[in-house]
């Protein structure tokens, strides 16, 4: 019963962590030979490939479970497409007879909605970014693939957790936030999301579909508010974005993502049901905030 990862990053570290944790054998993909002792450390076997070399991706190990969990770095030479799209492509293609499950962390980025109402699996998919129509064109890959019949398909909301709280040190040195005030903010803490991939992958059906988020939207600038006073930072000032920036494209998005299939069908229980408690628990433990809580990097989901 072996586990495969393509992307043990900020999530698929966490859900290698707890697989390995449970005496499972784990093999995590990377392109970098020096973090193959750091994996090993772990109890994670590491396998030195690149997604976008097929040559590389020629002796994949059979799993039980595949985990599609790659983020964008732009330091990669790739772009988000390419990743995201042409990587699965290749994978898919190499992947050898007998995986059991191939779990996708795909984003409710595919959601395109601007009008704060309400999204779930079965909501239209009119992705607004470059990284949505990457997720969402990933997704129908996957979907019309032999292997689709045995995915779940995960749609995360913006993750956060320890080291990955954006716009910190924005708060601490008092400057405005380059975003509207208004807008919802979806949410799903990293250590809920690596729970959802483990239940995901005991108990979901297949195939399957599931929007991860913790179910409480939470307006920009109440959630910012929320985060300041834990910081014991002054009251989060916002301004407009300039026209076509990268910020003014994600506050366009305003939708409040619901995670009721996921609770009825998983039986997922959230250590951090909402931003306070995910946000009071990281303030709590953090010794340093600006160390702890420094701004993600640009790959994954993330708030904005």
């Amino acid at each position: 019963m072996q586990k495969l990862i393509f992307g043990c990053g900020y999530l698929g570290l966490r859900v290698a962590d707890r697989w390995a944790a449970a005496g499972i054998p784990v093999c995590a993909v990377t392109r970098d030979r020096d973090k193959g002792s750091a994996l090993r450390s772990r109890g994670i076997e590491p396998l030195v490939a690149d997604i976008m070399s097929p040559d590389s991706l020629r002796r994949l190990p059979v799993a039980d479970t595949v985990l599609f969990a790659v983020g964008h770095d732009r330091r990669c030479g790739h772009s988000i497409r390419q990743l995201y799209v042409d990587g699965l492509k290749n994978v898919l293609e190499h992947l050898p007879q007998g995986i059991g499950r191939l779990i996708y962390i795909s984003s409710t980025g595919v959601f395109g909605q601007s009008d704060g109402s309400w999204v779930d699996e079965e909501s239209p998919c009119e992705p607004t970014r470059e990284g949505g129509r990457a997720c969402r064109e990933a997704e129908l890959v996957l979907q019309r693939h032999p292997l689709g019949r045995q995915a779940a398909i995960l749609r995360l909301a913006g993750l956060y957790g320890p080291g990955r709280i954006p716009r910190v040190r924005q708060l601490l040195d008092g400057l405005p936030i380059d975003a509207p005030s208004e807008g919802y903010l979806n949410l799903i803490h990293v250590d809920d999301a690596a729970r959802v991939v483990i239940a995901a992958d005991e108990k979901a059906p297949l195939p399957s579909l599931y929007c991860v988020s913790d179910g409480h939207p939470v307006l920009r600038r109440d959630y910012f508010r929320q985060l300041a006073a834990g910081l014991g930072a002054v009251e989060p000032q916002f301004r407009e974005p300039q026209p076509d920036s990268p910020a003014r494209l994600r506050a366009s998005a305003s939708k409040r993502v619901s995670n009721r299939r996921l609770l009825s069908q998983l039986g997922c229980q959230l250590q951090y049901p909402s931003y306070r408690e995910g946000l009071a628990a990281i303030v709590r433990t953090a010794s340093a905030p600006t160390d702890t809580m420094r701004a993600g990097r640009a790959s994954g989901n993330r708030p904005s």
